[in-house]
């Protein structure tokens, strides 16, 4: 465990994250999980995947949780709150962290062919970009890919 997790690696978010994201695998779901915590840690929002269940390309696991924090705290920005997400956010799901205004994005496996954080279009690295959170990639990476690799293998029949 890095020490952008609080709790154990049993506990902390991103552990909460994996859950979510198992949980979305589960129902059919590409597993990905994402948390919000506030600044003392504690969890605001926590969301996997509901892209099928809703008929929805855009219920990212992220966007969700970003959205459930937002309406939690009553408010459109979450700057002093950290996104736990178990893979790279995609370019939609970056650039809503910045509208979101999230302090920091901590995401486990990284998506070479997706993502929009370290790969592709880098969304914070972006001139047009109004706000870069800290970024901090790879936490539990390992899990979080073996998750993603299972599921689709599984879909293939492999």
């Amino acid at each position: 465990m890095g020490s952008t997790e609080t709790g154990t690696a049993e506990s902390g978010p991103m552990a909460r994250a994996l859950a979510e994201a198992r949980a979305a695998g589960a129902r059919g779901e590409v597993p990905v999980g994402a948390v919000v915590t506030g600044p003392d840690g504690a969890v605001l929002a926590a969301c996997g995947n509901a892209v099928e269940a809703g008929a929805d390309a855009s219920a990212h696991a992220e966007l969700l949780a970003m959205r459930a924090a937002a309406a939690g705290r009553g408010s459109r920005y979450l700057d002093d709150c950290t996104l736990y997400v178990t893979l790279e956010p995609c370019p939609m799901c970056a650039q809503a962290a910045s509208l979101f205004r999230i302090r920091r994005v901590v995401f486990g496996a990284y998506d070479p062919k997706g993502g929009g954080v370290e790969h592709g279009p880098r969304i914070f690295d972006a001139a047009s970009c109004h706000h870069r959170p800290e970024v901090v990639g790879g936490v539990r990476e390992r899990e979080a890919a073996a998750l993603l690799r299972d599921f689709f293998a599984g879909l293939r029949g492999v």
